[in-house]
């Protein structure tokens, strides 16, 4: 009894909200939750796990109205705009559970406005350090996206008529990322606004930047027929790449490069790491970007991308959580020294297995897996992947 009133007795102030938390979503034909469980017992894991989050990682601006998304300080570094993008569709969309959700957003939202980038004043410096300083003025693609997308959500979720007109300020974000932050050419994601035509890597893309969902919302909300260019050429792009570098895993490579000549897996140290040619901490995230676009519209793309990462995965591990590693290569193979449990990678498995019921055993397993781990065993990427992923899985991401 104590639970169904922690969950669902909301104050006057959380009835505002137009679509509280749960939602209960219908995902497209065929989809699939974890079953064996109930839908109250899948909204309360998630709920109390968002208790434990936004605890943690929503911090406070001493002395102003601002909040960010706390990266732990890691290298120096006290928020990314990545982050923010996160904690601003989590808030979003837990507004009716959370009475102050309104209230953490627009915090939220301007700390994101208090630090602009370069390109585009609409868009975000892509790190702050830990005096609140940006690191420097240039974006970074991902945390944009979704920072545009909570304002859709936020319009839908409170309406745009307070303080902030939520879906104007989105418009003008949408407009600045299709002017700074796509490839005009090959219609790709670029790394940031700083990526110019000369640039050498103008022809090169982050994998986990391809967020089709999101596209599609801002092609709504906009009516700019050129984002269907954009998902319609990163559907091209990841198919191309399954079939010629991971034809047995289906896996695609954090980084790609030379987009406009013949796509390949970037080479080691491109930029972050020697694993930059691999399935590694960025392309984690691809099975729930790509994943939750059947979820919410149906694209048969979709699923067929992510179907063949679902039987990789099924087959590489023997249908067993515990066989699964923190990085592999496009061959589908573990990379080296890897064999410890990741978040980031584990629940963007059980998202890419919503999609058909033959995954619902593997799901469950996922499902099952994920939440037994503890917070604090893990740091913010892992933590906020895994909330982010428990509202898809729950049935509660719903799109503006």
């Amino acid at each position: 009894m104590i639970s169904l009133l922690i969950l669902f007795c909301y104050s006057a102030k959380a009835q505002k909200a137009y679509k509280p938390f749960p939602q209960h979503v219908i995902y497209a034909k065929g989809s699939i939750l974890p079953d064996k469980i109930t839908q109250h017992k899948l909204n309360l894991t998630t709920a109390l796990f968002y208790d434990q989050w936004k605890a943690h990682y929503i911090k406070t601006v001493p002395g102003k109205a601002e909040s960010y998304i706390w990266f732990e300080d890691k290298d120096g570094k006290q928020s990314v705009s990545e982050g923010q993008g996160y904690g601003m569709v989590i808030v979003t969309l837990m507004a009716g559970y959370d009475h102050s959700a309104k209230i953490k957003f627009d915090n939220l939202y301007k700390y994101y406005h208090s630090h602009p980038s370069n390109r585009g004043s609409h868009l975000m410096a892509w790190a702050q350090n830990i005096h609140d300083k940006d690191l420097d003025k240039t974006s970074a693609s991902d945390g944009d996206i979704d920072i545009a997308y909570s304002l859709l959500l936020a319009d839908k979720q409170w309406g745009s008529k307070g303080n902030i007109d939520y879906l104007q300020e989105a418009k003008i974000m949408i407009d600045e990322i299709m002017q700074y932050e796509i490839n005009h050419q090959t219609w790709s994601v670029l790394l940031s606004n700083a990526i110019e035509h000369d640039s050498k890597d103008y022809f090169d893309t982050r994998s986990s930047d391809f967020m089709p969902a999101n596209f599609k919302a801002f092609q709504h909300a906009t009516g700019d027929s050129r984002w269907t260019k954009v998902i319609d050429n990163g559907y091209k792009l990841f198919s191309y790449m399954q079939s010629e570098y991971s034809p047995d895993a289906g896996l695609v490579s954090d980084f790609i490069i030379h987009i406009n000549k013949k796509a390949k897996p970037a080479y080691p140290n491109y930029l972050e790491s020697k694993y930059d040619g691999a399935y590694n901490y960025n392309a984690c995230r691809v099975p729930w970007r790509t994943g939750v676009d059947y979820l919410l519209s149906g694209d048969e793309r979709s699923e067929k991308f992510v179907q063949k990462i679902n039987h990789w995965v099924r087959v590489t591990t023997n249908n067993d959580t515990y066989n699964l590693s923190a990085g592999y290569t496009l061959a589908g193979d573990d990379i080296k020294g890897r064999y410890f449990e990741a978040l980031s990678f584990i629940t963007p498995f059980a998202v890419s297995a919503m999609v058909d019921k033959g995954n619902q055993q593997w799901l469950n397993k996922v499902w099952n897996y994920s939440v037994q781990f503890k917070m604090k065993d893990f740091d913010y990427y892992d933590n906020t992947i895994k909330l982010l992923n428990m509202i898809i899985i729950s049935g509660n991401y719903w799109k503006p």
